[in-house]
């Protein structure tokens, strides 16, 4: 006999998921879940994001690690609202750890919540966490073979960063063969190229966001 735990636990996780997308709709908030490997540069383009969007937008970030809260930390010093999730090992953040998060925030006061999911390209696609869009990020340095390595995260995207451009000259990099296979994942999916630390690219993506925060 073969029992199948997965679907149980993703029903489960779905049902709390929609509750939490009609209370994100109530109150007119934006979420992304912020999908990539550990060292693409999630923080960096969180805080790239939120100095670009501040001043139109009130923003909190929800990060999900396996432990510490350095992540948190970094966006805390922003003057940004930030909870932490340790998962204690889980390699990916479900719709009832969100749950627990938004209620230690206030949503009356907020526009967009970027949710930094845990490092990892293939756990987190499964589970819906109530959000708006998820946002896949790959770094120059990871590879433009990643999308034939990892499809599944590509084609749940609506969007899709490449970031760290600035470092395109020292590595392999092949751009053209990089957006083609995404393009034929996910055609919908616009690729923002960038560069989190120097602000290249950077507009066109808030801009992107800025006009879906403003329609939720």
């Amino acid at each position: 006999m073969k029992i199948d735990m997965k679907q149980p636990i993703l029903d489960k996780n779905d049902a709390i998921a929609r509750e939490l997308r009609e209370r994100f709709a109530e109150h007119h908030v934006y979420v992304v879940d912020l999908l990539a490997s550990p060292g693409s540069g999630k923080t960096s383009t969180i805080l790239a994001t939120i100095d670009a969007l501040r001043d139109e937008f009130n923003i909190a970030v929800i990060e999900g690690d396996i432990a510490s809260s350095v992540d948190a930390e970094k966006i805390k010093a922003q003057g940004i609202a930030a909870v932490q999730i340790n998962t204690g090992g889980a390699c990916h953040l479900e719709s009832a750890m969100i749950k627990r998060a938004i209620d230690v925030l206030d949503l009356e006061r907020l526009d967009l919540i970027i949710v930094e999911n845990v490092g990892n390209l293939v756990c987190p696609t499964d589970f819906d966490l109530g959000e708006n869009a998820k946002v896949m990020i790959l770094s120059v340095p990871e590879g433009d073979d990643k999308p034939l390595k990892y499809p599944g995260v590509f084609q749940v995207s609506e969007a899709v960063i490449l970031n760290k451009v600035d470092t395109m000259p020292v590595f392999n990099f092949n751009q053209e063969a990089f957006e083609e296979s995404v393009n034929q994942l996910n055609p919908q999916a616009p690729i923002f190229p960038l560069s989190a630390t120097t602000g290249e690219g950077l507009e066109a993506w808030t801009n992107w966001l800025a006009e879906r925060i403003r329609k939720a």
